[in-house]
């Protein structure tokens, strides 16, 4: 693109970014969280700890006459041996809330996964630049979406013209925590998420902690949400305790009790939405655990199985038609003391018939087009005239 004759360089600080819990200083720059370090410490996953650094939602946002704006980042993605590569993460570009250009960054450091050992080796790359150019003069307001599907280190934020931080535009805030689907897995870029589809046609700040295997009603996560600015919340529950296997029914119903209680003590009145899950046939009657489907990486295609046995269910393992009944049990019970509180059944946004049509590409996770529905499915129902999060009622 072509250069300007004056570059104005901005510190990227916590005042130009929105969406992360905070910003770590690293050698190169600054790194966005989803969640806060306390929360961190308190949980070695190292795919928690690669989820809450990839900055789903996040995204630069100031205010500018400038007509070209560059970033330098130096992303960090992920390669598995044995599996097709994954996209580039894309930086979008939106000016007035309207998306208007989008590109990767060349660079970045690669860490190289094995599929059978999980051994994971880092292979350092060089900072890149992305850059977008003629823009329309006048004062507007900017912002640049990070990538949802890899980390980025922020080196740098230039552009023509001075910049400041966006002002209070008095939009609510959305806080919404759910699995890899609410992250993005299979979106093509970081607004084509549903949870960044459903706030942009909403007119709503979203603050996204869609964690990739990471919806598991953590204590930490609950107590984040508990600290965090929400002036409307949801919560989508449900799959990543199937997929992963990790309680019965005797657990889950304490636990969603438990993670709502958390919520609530800072957010007494704030309406707040649970979400059971979409339509996934793999797991409807089956439990977990999900695995890779071998036979579909033998012929270069990701595909997920169910491996538990039906037949457990009578002594409690989840499915997702169990998490459906019982999430709509606990709101139910819970409405009568406390009436900011909906459910929403997960089959509303995508269901037996939206999978006829748009099926689930790797048995798991919603393809592009899905999400889009997905998110403009919530904005009616949720946001809408009549919805649990309808401006009426903020």
């Amino acid at each position: 693109m072509p250069t300007p004759s004056v570059w104005t360089t901005t510190p990227i600080t916590a005042a130009l970014v929105r969406g992360a819990f905070e910003l770590e200083r690293t050698d190169q720059g600054v790194l966005p969280h989803r969640l806060p370090a306390w929360a961190r410490a308190q949980c070695a996953d190292p795919q928690l700890a690669m989820a809450e650094s990839q900055p789903s939602g996040v995204r630069l946002a100031f205010r500018t006459a400038a007509t070209a704006v560059e970033v330098d980042a130096l992303p960090t993605r992920m390669v598995y041996e044995g599996a097709p590569p994954r996209p580039e993460g894309v930086f979008e570009l939106v000016v007035d809330g309207r998306r208007v250009d989008g590109a990767p960054v060349a660079g970045g450091r690669t860490v190289v996964v094995s599929m059978a050992t999980g051994e994971r080796e880092v292979r350092p790359g060089p900072v890149g630049t992305v850059g977008f150019a003629g823009l329309a003069g006048g004062v507007k307001d900017v912002e640049v979406w990070l990538p949802h599907n890899e980390s980025v280190e922020l080196v740098a934020l230039r552009t023509d013209a001075p910049v400041e931080p966006l002002p209070d535009r008095g939009r609510r805030v959305w806080l919404h925590h759910g699995s890899s689907i609410s992250q993005g897995s299979n979106a093509a870029a970081p607004t084509g998420i549903w949870p960044a589809v459903a706030a942009l046609g909403a007119g709503v700040e979203l603050v996204n902690l869609g964690l990739g295997g990471g919806a598991m009603l953590d204590p930490f996560t609950a107590r984040a949400m508990r600290v965090s600015r929400a002036d409307v919340i949801s919560l989508k529950i449900g799959v990543n305790l199937v997929n992963a296997d990790v309680m019965r029914v005797r657990a889950f119903g304490p636990a969603v009790h438990g993670f709502l209680d958390t919520v609530r003590e800072g957010h007494p009145a704030a309406p707040l939405l649970v979400v059971s899950p979409l339509f996934c046939p793999i797991h409807e009657d089956t439990p977990g655990p999900c695995a890779f489907d071998v036979e579909a990486l033998r012929a270069g295609r990701v595909r997920f199985r169910a491996t538990g046995d039906p037949a457990e269910r009578a002594a409690g393992r989840l499915t997702l038609r169990v998490v459906r009944e019982e999430l709509a049990r606990i709101v139910a019970e819970r409405r009568a003391h406390d009436p900011h509180l909906f459910y929403l059944d997960g089959l509303a946004l995508y269901g037996p018939d939206d999978h006829e049509e748009l099926p689930l590409p790797d048995g798991l996770h919603l393809d592009a087009a899905a999400h889009r529905r997905v998110g403009e499915r919530f904005a009616a129902r949720v946001f809408g005239g009549g919805g649990p999060f309808a401006a009426a009622r903020g």
